[in-house]
């Protein structure tokens, strides 16, 4: 990325952080009981199925129209149809970057911010029903993007219909913000905010409930190496995924097998390829996976000398904090720094890592990156900056997160309270905006793993936390 886009960016965090308090009052429920009925659940339920059923995995670099891969622009022309039939009126960007659906009234304006993009299914054969089908098994929906982000957006749309069946009068306009680019570089916010209206306010269903007022800064890398005639590795998906598998093949197999377990590492040898298997989780979560690509590098650099291989078994090694590149990166607020490897390829013309980092809130994209960047120089590898987004921090005694935090616990009875998060949301490009949901407390997440799903009865309470939401944040008493 660019210095003026950096720079862009940290201007962006500094407005959204010194942004002028929402005019809200906290107020109990307009219902007393749900505006969700059971033709919302059903209705809703057969829409996500068509979402899921495309396999809006990212396909292109942004220079081409569409910007991401056709399938990606079906599952916006799936959106909008199903946001059109809903009463909603509908825009679709002409390159193809963004989409949104509008309803209502007023000077304000409500925004929801959903993106329609996945990661790629990961290994087939460890899920039991098809990705891309959306398979109701035991009060589950399957398939890839069932959590992260189309059940939730379908959740909030639904929820949408649900108040205004209820009958409740519009004060404000509501927008539903549709982004194409979010599990790579964000390129269709980008677009958006060059185009069209800011939100006053709002939210976004793709993080944890009750909300979360504050994101870790995001930065992806990558470190650039020399090739290699004696190595040859492709392995990892995506820089925000922790790879659970990483394999080599090569004459050598047995040995460096043998060395892998001794290291304690799941590994498996078929013939001449070595598997090492992991546990794939979110990189804002690395530390509840297991890196296979880092146990891979370990075995491999009792063997090779390669500097990229040195750089992952010396400097990374099971760390998930980064401790051997830059120290303790800790604050209060958000915890410490989260380090990912999500890919590594080595041939006889180069070789390349891929890097997420999470970066806590009290502390600078560009230091983090200087640091890395000087560790990677004395192994003889070049640093090259992929994405930076700044932090994100909204006050908890903000009105607008004291007002969805009070209609969560209105409808749930949970006291939890607001978290923050290492996870990058879209909230962080626009002001007065927070994640609030789908996802519960104390559900497991299978967010980028095989088998993603979600339960139905927390897909309709969360409809009904989201009704409640537009309710108070868009309609009159």
């Amino acid at each position: 990325m660019c210095l003026h886009n950096v720079v862009c960016r940290s201007i962006l965090a500094i407005i959204i952080k010194k942004s002028a308090p929402i005019k809200l009052t906290v107020r109990r429920s307009l219902c007393m009981k749900s505006m969700v009925t059971e033709v919302h659940k059903k209705e809703s339920l057969l829409a996500l199925q068509k979402l899921i059923a495309i396999p809006s995995v990212n396909t292109s670099d942004g220079t081409t129209n569409p910007p991401f891969g056709q399938e990606i622009a079906n599952s916006l022309e799936e959106v909008l149809a199903i946001s059109k039939n809903l009463g909603m009126s509908t825009y679709s960007d002409p390159e193809g970057f963004y989409g949104y659906a509008d309803y209502g009234q007023g000077e304000e304006l409500v925004g929801i911010l959903c993106h329609l993009d996945v990661v790629p299914e990961g290994d087939i054969s460890l899920w039991k029903t098809n990705p891309f089908e959306g398979v109701v098994k035991d009060g589950v929906i399957y398939g890839r993007g069932s959590q992260d982000d189309k059940g939730p957006t379908v959740a909030a749309l639904y929820a949408f219909k649900a108040v205004v069946d209820a009958g409740l009068i519009f004060n404000k306009r509501i927008r539903f913000i549709f982004g194409t680019d979010e599990e790579t570089l964000w390129r269709c916010m980008d677009r958006y905010n060059l185009n069209e209206e800011a939100p006053t306010m709002g939210f976004v269903p793709d993080g944890v409930f009750p909300l979360t007022y504050a994101e870790k800064g995001l930065l992806q890398a990558k470190l650039i190496g020399p090739g290699s005639k004696e190595l040859a590795l492709n392995c990892g998906e995506a820089s925000n995924v922790v790879p659970g598998t990483a394999s080599y093949t090569g004459q050598d197999a047995k040995d460096i097998v043998a060395t892998l377990e001794k290291m304690k590492a799941d590994v498996v040898l078929s013939g001449h390829t070595v598997t090492v298997n992991g546990k794939a989780v979110h990189a804002s979560t690395a530390e509840l996976g297991i890196n296979a690509i880092n146990q891979l590098a370990q075995g491999l650099s009792v063997h090779y000398s390669h500097p990229m291989v040195k750089f992952l078994a010396e400097k990374v090694g099971k760390e998930t904090n980064g401790f051997s590149i830059f120290g303790e990166v800790k604050d209060e607020l958000t915890g410490e720094l989260t380090f990912n490897v999500g890919s590594i390829a080595v041939d006889e013309a180069g070789s390349e890592i891929v890097l997420d980092l999470r970066i806590p809130v009290d502390y600078t994209i560009e230091a983090i990156a200087l640091k890395l960047e000087k560790v990677a120089s004395t192994y003889g590898l070049t640093y090259q900056e992929y994405d930076a987004v700044p932090s994100l921090y909204v006050p908890k005694e903000s009105q607008l997160v004291q007002t969805l935090t009070a209609i969560y616990r209105d409808k749930t009875g949970d006291l939890t309270e607001p978290s923050t998060s290492g996870g990058a949301t879209y909230a962080r490009k626009m002001a007065n905006m927070v994640a609030f949901g789908a996802h519960f407390p104390n559900s497991k997440s299978f967010a980028h793993q095989e088998n993603e799903g979600m339960k139905l009865e927390e897909l309709y309470l969360a409809m009904d936390i989201y009704a409640e939401a537009i309710a108070q944040l868009c309609c009159k008493e």
